[in-house]
């Protein structure tokens, strides 16, 4: 599922007049929105390029790993997709059903009106006219406001895919255009919350490794981000993925563990195993009595399994550009990496226009004054 992604992306675009709401909102909260400064970005990037983890493992999925390339898949809530396409897929078939029903009462009235000459009835024309207009409506609508969240579970890419190449020292994003298309960062200068407690999200709990990239290295006027992986049970576990990557990128592929390679093919139990990735941790914790609770509900991760399955099926294969795919082989060129330049010009005007909200601030924060505390005035005895 690229919800997360989508709006990220959405989010980097949006208008001024769009924002106002967003500004009143943290005016009346007393939410002040606070830039990092470039010494705090550097120390982070210090940090990513440290040992954090005597045991390094890929968790995967991994699809490529030799002495040149290592790609994982990636996307935050990639592994719950599901619901959107059971929605989506009844949808369809609700329009679908519709149509044909009313076709094939209209031919079968035809017929035999050219045939027989029998006069339809004028009920069933009224009833088949009510037909094609809820099925009319209903295209509509889907077509102008739902189609866009069908996308991101279907019809589209199978899988948002990171790809790290230790010979050009890239890192390569494979998503959608919707979510920002396939872009090419510099290895150096990436952040991680793998890297240390300062830059860790939530404790690695539910959520997957993420690899974080400043305005201040892209080039592009805005950050970009990546969720590494599946989703962690504890901190510990991210620390080992991100140490593994960074041998990976830093020191070559010998020494570490060799990781289980994933096909692309949709397998069924690709769809129902990542369900409950990051759940191991309320598992074991668990008392008896949410432990029967979560068997009560194990038809709902039945469904959403489906479900995801069915997204699977009805997705393709990402496939790298050439000059990606070519990266790092003897005489083949390094592929540039992403500019501003890149995207389309209105692309480049919003990008423009929101950059003041991504920047990074020169020089270093400074410390906060402590505040005199006022002095007790003794009371006078009488």
């Amino acid at each position: 599922m690229y919800f997360f992604e989508w709006g990220c992306w959405k989010m980097q675009l949006e208008p001024e007049e769009a924002r106002k709401d967003d500004h009143k909102l943290e005016k009346k909260l007393g939410i002040k929105r606070d830039l990092p400064f470039e010494s705090e970005d550097d120390e982070e990037q210090v940090a990513a390029r440290a040992c954090v983890s005597q045991t390094p493992k890929a968790r995967g999925p991994v699809y490529v790993f030799n002495d040149t390339v290592l790609e994982i898949r990636s996307g935050m809530f990639e592994a719950k997709r599901g619901l959107i396409s059971i929605l989506s897929c009844a949808l369809i078939i609700f329009i679908t059903t519709t149509t044909a029903t009313a076709t094939v009462h209209l031919a079968r009235s035809i017929n035999e009106l050219l045939n027989k000459k029998i006069i339809p009835d004028i009920g069933l024309l009224l009833v088949l006219l009510l037909y094609f207009t809820i099925a009319a409506v209903f295209s509509w609508f889907y077509l102008k406001y739902g189609f866009r969240f069908t996308r991101l579970e279907m019809f589209t890419s199978r899988h948002l895919l990171i790809r790290f190449n230790r010979k050009t020292q890239q890192v390569y994003l494979h998503r959608p255009s919707y979510c920002g298309g396939i872009v090419t960062l510099p290895w150096k200068g990436v952040t991680s919350s793998g890297a240390s407690e300062k830059t860790a999200i939530a404790g690695g709990i539910g959520v997957p490794l993420f690899l974080y990239w400043s305005p201040r290295v892209t080039g592009t006027l805005h950050p970009e981000s990546a969720w590494v992986g599946k989703a962690g049970n504890n901190q510990a576990e991210l620390r080992d993925e991100w140490e593994f990557i960074r041998r990976f990128m830093d020191e070559g592929p010998q020494g570490l563990p060799r990781p289980r390679i994933t096909s692309h093919f949709p397998w069924p139990w690709q769809a129902f195993t990542p369900q409950f990735e990051g759940l191991t941790h309320y598992f074991r914790r668990a008392s008896r009595t949410t432990k029967v609770g979560l068997l009560l509900i194990c038809p709902a991760f039945l469904i959403i399994g489906l479900g995801h399955w069915l997204s699977l099926l009805l997705c393709w294969k990402p496939r790298w550009p050439k000059l990606i795919r070519q990266a790092g082989l003897p005489g083949k060129p390094i592929p540039p990496l992403t500019t501003l330049a890149d995207r389309p010009p209105h692309i480049q005007e919003r990008l423009r226009a929101n950059a003041h909200l991504w920047a990074i601030r020169p020089g270093k924060r400074p410390e906060k004054k402590l505040r005199a505390r006022p002095k007790k005035t003794e009371s006078k005895s009488n």
